[in-house]
């Protein structure tokens, strides 16, 4: 792709933002209450409709349980084959359920996948009150409220461990989109966490064998589905938390309040095939290649590289011009020692009826502070420009 750099403009730096594809040219019309849509290696925001109201996730929400387990057994306070036993609390618990009773210890491996494949309410609150502060789902539930919040979560309210309906019970499906991301990125030594979204069948103890499909339409169809949670209630409506890997390309995205089983499918599918045959990414940038320099005060060169520290890659949309305007941004001069790497200028990024991204730009190489002959040029320099500039005003 071809990129047309403006000159650099000595300005102050903004933090890194998210492109969001909101052009009507290329907006997806979503039948869904609520849709939020990410790319995730490139952060692009292809979908946002009522991301961030709070709703009701129903059994959306056990991702959270799931993750507070994953980072239990991460850290060595709860064991794969560790078995837990079942309060009177938990077994009361209708809806879908693993149909565990008080005389059960079962291994938490099973409970994962009771959770996952089988969206268990009785197996949430097992793991919820092994791992609780206080051994209570409430207490599991402030702690869930806590970590979500530490996570970025900020439209995150939890009263139980399952998505069981309550008026406290509440998630943004942009707060969904987000522990997704967490879910696939936060254990990479164990990649079997991750791995038993994609399982299509749990059978426990013989248990209820009519109930033992994942109900992730997805699953079934070759489009690179491989999570993750389903949920419905009357208030719900009916919603997905999904992710596909197509190639080199992850797209999460959750939906929510959908009216039946097959628009959630059909929704999904739709969304899946738009997201990867309509955008497609691209790269900006080589990693450790300059694409401009910024000019340095006291140092002992004049100038230093602004490169990318890694590739900069952008999701466009297919159909787009590959011509790309960009422009540097930094406060100037830069006062040395600069160290090489450091962060010190913005590659502001404008594709075509898109809005901006920002991407960050560091030094080439160590730029020290200079000698003698420097200190007394640069000097010499801000003495003849007062000069030229004449006196200054200082009237009021």
């Amino acid at each position: 792709m071809t990129l047309r750099l403006t000159p650099a403009l000595r300005l102050g730096t903004l933090a890194l933002a998210l492109l969001s594809v909101s052009s009507s040219a290329f907006a997806f019309d979503t039948k869904a209450r609520a849709a939020y849509v990410v790319d995730q290696g490139t952060n692009t925001v292809l979908l946002d409709k009522n991301a961030s109201v709070p709703l009701p996730p129903a059994s959306m929400s056990k991702l959270m349980t799931l993750y507070v387990a994953f980072e239990a057994l991460r850290d060595g306070r709860l064991t794969l084959d560790e078995e837990l036993p079942v309060s009177e609390h938990a077994m009361s618990y209708k809806g879908s359920t693993m149909f565990l009773d008080t005389t059960d210890r079962v291994r938490v491996a099973d409970l994962l996948r009771g959770i996952i494949v089988l969206s268990g309410n009785d197996a949430c609150v097992v793991i919820a009150e092994a791992l609780s502060p206080d051994g209570t789902e409430a207490g599991f539930a402030r702690y869930m409220t806590r970590r979500a919040r530490e996570l970025g979560m900020m439209e995150s309210t939890f009263t139980n461990a399952n998505g069981w309906p309550d008026p406290g019970h509440r998630m943004s499906v942009k707060d969904l989109a987000i522990l997704a991301k967490h879910l696939i990125e936060d254990f990479p030594n164990n990649p079997d966490f991750y791995g038993m979204f994609s399982e299509k069948e749990f059978t426990f103890d013989g248990r209820a064998p009519s109930n033992t499909q994942n109900r992730n339409p997805l699953l079934q169809l070759d489009i690179g589905a491989d999570g993750l949670k389903t949920g419905h209630t009357e208030e719900a409506g009916y919603g997905l938390v999904g992710s596909a890997k197509q190639g080199d390309r992850r797209v999460i995205f959750v939906i929510s309040g959908l009216d039946s089983m097959a628009a959630r499918a059909e929704e999904s599918e739709a969304i899946v095939n738009w997201s990867f045959r309509q955008f497609a990414k691209k790269t900006l940038a080589k990693a450790g290649i300059a694409v401009d320099e910024a000019e340095v005060w006291m140092g002992d060169s004049p100038t230093v590289g602004l490169v990318p520290a890694q590739d900069l890659e952008i999701l466009l949309p297919t159909l787009s011009d590959d011509a790309v305007k960009a422009e540097v941004v930094y406060t100037g001069p830069i006062t040395a020692p600069i160290q090489a790497g450091q962060q010190i200028a913005e590659l502001v990024v404008k594709p075509e009826d898109l809005p901006e991204m920002r991407l960050p730009l560091v030094a080439a190489k160590d730029v020290g502070t200079g000698g003698f002959t420097v200190r007394v040029m640069t000097a010499v320099q801000v003495l003849v420009k007062r000069f030229l500039n004449g006196p200054e005003d200082n009237a009021t």
